[in-house]
């Protein structure tokens, strides 16, 4: 299934939900279809892309620091790129690891590929002699999660 993304009545970005729960959400009357896939169809509703919510949702809680930090948040960021060799990534490597009092912030994680998180293993990067390929992961904003 596709995502969909949800849209305040004000037409800023929420989230993705699956087509599912959007269809779920259009019975509800909660939210009404702003774009759909043209000639498909679910039951009586069109396929749809995005939808947007009926009424205006406050979030001022998506000003205030940025995202919380999230395993495929830190995919999302990177574009699933390893920061040491840039292969595909389908892991996550703390740069100050975690046996250290490393923690999951956006600062001390970065994808990484199967092999490059195997081979550094509990080690810094200057330890296991492999730079990262930027100066340091970074607290992505919210628009920039939204776009990938």
């Amino acid at each position: 299934m596709t995502a969909v993304l949800v849209i305040n009545a004000d037409l800023g970005p929420l989230h993705r939900v699956s087509v599912k729960h959007a269809i779920r959400m259009l019975c509800r009357r909660v939210a009404e279809i702003h774009e759909a896939e043209p000639d498909r169809h679910i039951g009586v509703f069109p396929m749809p892309r995005v939808v947007r919510l009926v009424r205006y949702l406050v979030t001022r809680w998506r000003f205030s620091s940025g995202p919380a930090w999230s395993r495929s948040g830190v995919l999302t960021r990177d574009e699933r790129r390893c920061g040491y060799c840039a292969e595909p990534a389908t892991t996550v490597d703390h740069v100050l690891p975690r046996s250290r009092g490393g923690r999951n912030t956006w600062q001390n994680t970065v994808a990484a590929c199967y092999s490059c998180n195997q081979d550094k293993g509990d080690r810094t990067p200057a330890e296991a002699g492999m730079p990262l390929r930027y100066a340091e992961p970074v607290v992505p904003s919210w628009a920039a999660l939204a776009r990938r």
